[in-house]
């Protein structure tokens, strides 16, 4: 499921207040910065630094390679 673009473009992290990455098909919005992965749930981003998850070193690594090797922009 898709974001709408006018929605991504605003999105902005709660916990830092930057710009995540969109990796449509994990279905999450990305923050490199605080390592946190915000679910998007039949296309609404659940927004809550509670419910984020903090990703561990290998899926930080994972994810940096793949916004990195697929030009993945952030939000805004």
């Amino acid at each position: 499921m898709s974001i709408e673009p006018a929605l991504l473009s605003i999105l902005a992290c709660p916990e830092d207040k930057g710009p995540l990455h969109w990796i449509a098909d994990e279905s999450i919005l990305y923050n490199v910065r605080t390592r946190r992965a915000y679910r998007v749930v039949d296309g609404i981003p659940v927004m809550l630094v509670g419910e984020s998850t903090v990703l561990d070193e290998t899926e930080h690594s994972r994810l940096t390679a793949r916004i990195a090797t697929e030009g993945i922009k952030p939000t805004f």
